[in-house]
């Protein structure tokens, strides 16, 4: 049994099919000074055809799946008609002599090394992007016949090395029924597209390029991020009839709890949310019973254009999902990327992006970008239930001035007589140690809580979760997060104001029952079909117990010791999970 990290839901079983991508080994030729000029057309050539591939592609996918994932593809003409780029390229073979094929892999590995040395993951994922235009330029330059995973003769579990967003994009869903891959992350696009497909996917296995034969029966378990490779017959058995009993169970689960409260057993309610990246998503999260959304990402709208999105596009995003939460809340998070990732931001070179400028401190840096976003917003809000949450403050003194350009915003509206909501809710992500040491003076001035366990525990911890040297030592229960989440929570009970969870954390249902004992009062989650099982969960326990184990776990100094405990009492409410992951 491999673990890896888990990007997309679902249960497959098949035989293998090892993807051998192309990869190009570039020679370094020289060409004449009279070749020059055709080697430039030859180029130039390239990258048109190049660009007609990336339109019907983004086209296709746009009308078949979502505009949303076929943005995708906007970001690979971006790097295309980037004149910078092509400039360099140019260069290399008018001055160095260099052949078009050697001159581009030159010239976007050193984009690739860029980004590679980001240290925000979000940021670092999108090597995969780069690596997708450059095979594309290369084998339209080699003239090439473009690979092809359309033509399978059986339904296969497809093991890469890595797959691009346009590879993943083209897959055959008919055929190829779930992916596992040595590389990627939870953030990567080619992440993204697989949950748009809807095919069970787990990346970032390391070695299961080298550990899988084509033929080989492979599970691959994309709700927990499990791969098994060559199971022996009884496992084999055992894990089908598992993997039919689970569906089973997820589907009366679903049912049965849909329209029942999410309400312990001595009556305190417990709110479980959604986290969405996309309009799209809102269906089968209302569907498997979510009572709005908790945490709706926007940094999708900014990641396939070269310019910034429209105030009318961020509208149209929106208001989708708040008409279709039908007055639920829709917690929409204001953007959460950093300035290196924007080509139309004044970008400047950080050291460690991961603590630069990013997230409330771009906006701040960007105001124009930041004020359509929220004028965007607010205009939905007439529509339902939407709440605004900002990300990444630290001080007081930078929620006074969101908060103050969101009134600049409400001014402009008012003056131009278009109705938003002017008693909109306004939330701080805690996800920052400082932000929790200030916890008590920032519920006085915000409406909510919502904790960005993710980054909290790698700011904390002075951890990177995706580098695997140290991975093993970012921990939701390390006694210092229970601590800070303790405070958090605390103040935000003095201050009467509501306080939720978004992060992977609020996720693992080993982890429900003390967050709830803690003081959570809303959960938000993904992938959706997690929302059944907390749900069970907070439908098995009374508030006094959850009280209880919370305060047990507080006793322990060492995390092994309290996750043990929490996974035995987890595995008595929902052994049907816990049996899934040990056939």
């Amino acid at each position: 049994m491999r673990k890896g990290i888990a990007v997309s839901p679902g249960v497959v079983i098949h035989e293998a099919f090892v993807f051998e991508s192309e990869g190009y080994r570039i020679p370094r030729h020289i060409i004449r000074k009279d070749e020059v000029e055709g080697e430039i057309h030859r180029l130039e050539k390239a990258i048109e055809d190049s660009k007609k591939e990336i339109h019907d592609l983004e086209t296709n996918i746009s009308e078949n799946i979502s505009s949303e994932i076929g943005s995708i593809f906007g970001t690979h003409r971006m790097i295309l008609q980037d004149a910078r780029l092509k400039n360099e390229i140019i260069e290399k073979i008018q001055k160095a002599n260099f052949t078009p094929e050697f001159a581009v892999s030159l010239a976007l590995r050193v984009y690739i090394r860029k980004f590679q040395d980001i240290k925000d993951s979000y940021l670092a994922e999108r090597v995969s992007d780069i690596f997708d235009v450059e095979r594309r330029l290369l084998r339209n330059l080699l003239g090439e016949k473009r690979e092809e995973l359309k033509n399978l003769a059986q339904e296969v579990v497809l093991i890469a090395h890595d797959l691009t967003p346009s590879q993943t994009a083209s897959l055959d869903t008919e055929k190829v029924k779930g992916f596992a891959t040595d590389a990627g992350g939870r953030t990567s696009h080619t992440a993204i597209v697989a949950r748009a497909l809807g095919i069970p996917a787990v990346v970032g296995l390391g070695t299961i390029t080298t550990d899988v034969f084509g033929g080989d029966t492979v599970i691959v378990d994309g709700n927990r991020g499990l791969v098994i490779v060559r199971p022996d017959g009884e496992t084999l058995k055992t894990y089908r009839s598992k993997v039919i009993s689970i569906h089973a169970f997820e589907e009366k689960l679903a049912t049965e709890l849909k329209d029942q409260p999410s309400t312990t057993r001595d009556g305190k309610h417990i709110s479980i949310y959604g986290n969405i990246e996309f309009p799209r998503e809102i269906g089968v999260n209302m569907k498997l019973g979510a009572e709005g959304i908790g945490l709706y990402r926007t940094e999708f709208l900014y990641l396939g254009s070269p310019r910034p999105p429209t105030e009318e596009e961020h509208l149209e995003a929106y208001t989708t999902v708040v008409r279709e939460s039908k007055d639920k809340p829709v917690i929409i998070r204001t953007l959460d990327l950093g300035a290196d990732k924007f080509d139309y931001s004044d970008e400047r070179k950080e050291g460690n992006p991961f603590l630069g400028c990013r997230s409330i401190r771009f906006c701040f840096e960007n105001p124009t970008i930041f004020k359509i976003q929220l004028r965007a917003i607010l205009r939905a809000s007439v529509f339902g239930n939407a709440k605004i949450l900002l990300p990444l403050i630290s001080s007081v003194q930078e929620l006074r001035l969101a908060k103050k350009m969101i009134e600049e915003v409400m001014e402009e509206l008012d003056t131009e007589r278009i109705p938003f909501n002017k008693d909109i809710d306004i939330g701080v992500m805690i996800e920052v140690p400082s932000s929790v040491m200030i916890a008590d003076m920032l519920a006085k001035e915000c409406d909510f809580f919502s904790i960005g366990t993710n980054d909290l525990i790698q700011y904390s911890l002075a951890v990177d979760r995706n580098n695997e040297r140290v991975a093993y030592l970012y921990c939701p229960v390390h006694p210092a997060i229970l601590r800070l989440l303790k405070l958090a929570i605390k103040a935000a009970k003095e201050n009467n104001i509501p306080i939720g969870i978004c992060g992977e954390m609020g996720s693992e249902i080993v982890y429900t029952i003390p967050l709830i004992g803690l003081g959570i009062t809303h959960f938000s989650v993904a992938p959706a079909t997690i929302i059944p099982e907390i749900k069970k969960i907070v439908r098995s326990i009374t508030f006094e117990q959850a009280k209880e184990v919370a305060e047990i776990i507080f006793s322990f100094d060492e995390p092994e010791r309290t996750i043990n405990y929490l996974t035995n009492i987890a595995r008595e409410i929902l052994p049907e999970v816990f049996n899934m992951q040990n056939p």
